[in-house]
């Protein structure tokens, strides 16, 4: 009883902010994301018998606290579903800088989710892993499926779980990440979302956005989505930044980025910024732009990192497993 997985992190295109069931972790509003390879987390789990306890490791690092609190809610669901009384040893590894806004608890769930359910044996979809995956963390269930993925928002595992969209021009995407090495804290922004004056006027906002995005994806407008994308990034700033907290993520080098990108598109690049709760940005174009985006933004003395689309989270091969 013994499996690995990995999966990709996600970019928030429309992003979810405020969680409605702490337990469920089903969000506010619908959610759009891509998925960026060939980043990933790898994650082997295996049931023992004779284990005393459930062991959870990311990159060498045992979990306690709220961490593995969080985990444990993914591994009890998937033993109450399989009739399991076994305790739980995870292994888990990044290959992408992780807590600095890329993503990376998706994928770490992502993951967990389905090499839970293949060691377990349970035989389920992709969107029925995704409500599983949502347990640990809401952006997980997009994570599972994949690509370009749609969250709809219900308040059971029926409704709110995650599905792939054909995008066209999914194979010319290209997105360049600038690096911005900032410790955030993303739960604690959305415990207090609906305490922001401007949570209300996302609301009313966002389902508008949605439904363009998906329109402009449906039809293959690459600019129009990525354009959403950007204006999305700042409504989510504002929503964040006027909570009680006063959540600020961004750097002086997130500006930066920004400032470069509208400076690319002044001069004809198809090039839009992004950016989910941290100071690390996104910065979104094409196969044929991307050497000159990347050079612009490395130019200003920030690591890039440079992705696809990744596809859905897969199981791997027994001899790939982490211990």
């Amino acid at each position: 009883m013994k499996a690995t997985a990995t999966a990709h992190p996600i970019q928030g295109l429309v992003k979810y902010h405020g969680i409605r069931d702490p337990e469920l972790r089903t969000p506010y509003h619908d959610s759009i994301s891509l998925c960026t390879a060939p980043s990933n987390s790898t994650t082997t789990v295996a049931f023992e018998p004779e284990r005393p306890e459930d062991e959870y490791v990311i990159d060498g690092e045992r979990i306690d606290g709220r961490g593995a609190e969080r985990i444990r809610t993914v591994v009890d669901h998937v033993r109450d579903r399989a009739d399991l009384d076994k305790r739980v040893r995870v292994a888990s590894e990044n290959n992408f800088p992780s807590n600095v806004g890329f993503g990376s608890s998706a994928s770490g769930f992502a993951a967990l989710a389905m090499a839970l359910v293949e060691a377990a044996g349970l035989d389920l979809s992709r969107p029925e892993i995704s409500t599983i995956a949502r347990r640990g963390s809401t952006s997980a269930a997009r994570a599972v499926t994949g690509g370009f993925s749609d969250l709809r928002a219900g308040s059971n595992d029926a409704d709110c779980r995650s599905k792939r969209l054909d995008v066209p021009f999914e194979d010319d995407v290209r997105i360049v990440g600038a690096v911005i090495p900032a410790y955030k804290e993303t739960e604690e922004a959305h415990a207090e979302a609906e305490d922001s004056h401007m949570f209300e006027g996302r609301l009313a906002h966002v389902h508008e956005q949605l439904a363009d995005t998906r329109d402009a994806l449906g039809t293959g407008d690459f600019e129009r989505t990525f354009e959403i994308a950007e204006h999305d990034t700042l409504s989510l700033a504002a929503t964040t930044m006027t909570g009680p907290s006063g959540w600020v993520y961004w750097q002086p080098e997130s500006l930066e980025v920004f400032e470069t990108v509208r400076d690319l598109r002044d001069d004809g690049v198809p090039v839009y910024f992004s950016g989910d709760t941290g100071a690390s940005i996104y910065v979104n174009t094409t196969a044929e732009y991307v050497d000159r985006v990347e050079s612009a933004i490395e130019a200003l003395g920030i690591e890039t990192l440079t992705w696809h689309v990744g596809g859905p989270a897969r199981v791997r091969d027994p001899d790939e497993a982490l211990f």
